[in-house]
């Protein structure tokens, strides 16, 4: 934490520079909110070395797991930023993403904690901004409710479209992805939904 955060921490003023901040012109960014222990964001940094990575994490344990991670393999394009992703998404140039996920986020299960949910109106706006036409974002949660409510979100914006054709595009779980801590822990109510959308 101390000796390799600082040099892999994501500014926090305004006109970041990706490609400066990675040290050279990536093939594509992509960006991870909430990695939890950066299972899923490991295994696609050492997939894709040419691709530069931008995981958010507010939890300190995680940071700590998803650096351990950087530093056994040896990778070279992960940044991170230590806190709430919504704290940097302004200072970030239009169009600059090419991916996103959002996996399994703090489902906030009680009825008067669910205004504490993540996929809000003014986080899709902000990712809707940086994200580039055509740039897919995966959600994936375990809780009905929020499926749900994510969905309904997700469909009355304006920028986003939902490429489910059938049932199975949200049951059947990609083959590019690594399970998370906390999707193996099982404490949802369903099995994980899986939802994936293009920034129009």
């Amino acid at each position: 934490m101390e000796s390799l955060l600082p040099d892999l921490c994501i500014p926090t003023e305004t006109g970041v520079d990706l490609d400066a901040i990675f040290g050279a012109k990536k093939a594509s960014y992509w960006l991870e909110i909430g990695f939890g222990g950066g299972e899923h964001l490991i295994r696609r940094a050492k997939e894709r070395p040419d691709v530069g990575l931008v995981g958010a994490e507010p939890f300190i344990d995680g940071v700590a797991k998803a650096l351990t991670g950087v530093s056994d393999n040896g990778l070279q394009n992960v940044r991170f930023h230590p806190d709430d992703v919504r704290d940097i998404l302004p200072n970030f140039a239009a169009g600059c993403f090419e991916r996103a996920f959002i996996l399994f986020p703090d489902p906030w299960p009680k009825r008067r904690q669910q205004k504490r949910r993540l996929i809000q109106t003014p986080l899709l706006d902000d990712l809707a901004r940086i994200l580039k036409p055509g740039a897919r974002l995966r959600f994936a949660t375990d809780v009905s409710s929020y499926a749900d409510e994510a969905l309904a979100r997700f469909m009355l914006h304006d920028q986003f479209a939902w490429d489910a054709e059938t049932q199975a595009d949200w049951l059947t779980q990609p083959g590019d992805h690594e399970a998370t801590r906390y999707q193996l822990k099982s404490l949802g109510d369903c099995a994980p939904i899986w939802l994936e959308f293009t920034r129009k």
